[in-house]
């Protein structure tokens, strides 16, 4: 299936927050690629998006037709000052809207706005290794698989793996 011409790719804002909301809950609740196994409710989805754009960490919106199809954000990869120019990505497309390239357009431009942001390497930690859609999309994107935890996760009553993957943002020189 094809992405429809109206699809439009922009920064996120507070009004989009319980949309967002809305696609998070629904992954959490029937998927395994997040590990939460309680929606956050609109409250704590502000406060992560708060924090997120104190920290100039982009979080990005598809609309088509008018409405919202997905969202993306990156955010850090780990609190220590080290990894600053590190950062880890997230996707999640609505329900109705799966399967059309969305999440490619959106992890796309989420790496073109972290390239611009300066930053060096993007990781993705994947929740199950049987998530091969986000794998998938994650490879088409130009990731490499660095490796994949066993069992780390027990969510919808079976043991759940941790895949991760990496992109070169910008090519960084051993010293």
């Amino acid at each position: 299936m094809s992405i429809s011409t109206s699809l439009v790719l922009r920064a996120a804002t507070s009004e989009d927050v319980q949309v967002m909301t809305d696609i998070y809950a629904h992954h959490v609740l029937h998927g395994t690629g997040s590990f939460e196994e309680v929606p956050p409710d609109v409250r704590q989805m502000q406060l992560r998006f708060e924090q997120r754009e104190t920290m100039s960490y982009p979080t990005l919106i598809a609309e088509q037709g008018g409405e919202v199809a997905g969202f993306a954000y990156a955010g850090n990869y780990k609190p220590r000052s080290a990894y600053r120019f590190t950062v880890e990505d997230s996707v999640y497309v609505a329900p109705g809207h799966v399967g059309q390239g969305i999440g490619r357009r959106l992890l796309e431009e989420l790496i073109d706005v972290c390239v611009r942001a300066g930053y060096h390497q993007m990781i993705s930690v994947i929740g199950d290794s049987a998530n091969q859609s986000s794998i998938r999309l994650h490879e088409r994107c130009k990731f490499v698989h660095i490796g994949t935890a066993r069992g780390l996760g027990f969510k919808h009553g079976k043991w759940l793996d941790i895949v991760y993957m990496q992109r070169e943002l910008q090519r960084v020189e051993p010293v």
